[in-house]
């Protein structure tokens, strides 16, 4: 707010024949609107990273890769049907795993 009344002083003691009185006027709210789009922008980007966003789990991400981890070790044949079914069974029964921080 300082920087608006600064600059409105500014431009008023110019005078009216100055003419860039109007893209002061302009350029200040959209400076505004660029720095709290910013700060909005980079909150949100944090907080999807922390494991918050809608739709978007970090322990149903590890949990998918885990599961595709083993699909393509039974599909490589490193293990038998056995093993994969059991250690399947276990990654499911653990559950999404709690983002950390």
């Amino acid at each position: 707010m300082i920087t608006t009344l600064a600059l409105a002083t500014a431009v008023a003691h110019v005078g009216p024949g100055f003419g860039f009185g109007w893209i002061f006027f302009l350029l200040i709210p959209l400076f505004w609107i660029g720095v709290i789009a910013l700060i909005v922008g980079l909150g949100r980007r944090r907080w999807a990273r922390a494991g918050y966003g809608p739709g978007w789990h970090h322990g149903a991400w590890a949990a998918r890769s885990a599961e595709s981890t083993l699909a393509e070790r039974f599909a490589q044949g490193d293990i038998d049907e056995k093993e994969y079914r059991a250690r399947l069974e276990v990654l499911r029964a653990s559950g999404p795993v709690p983002p950390t921080r």
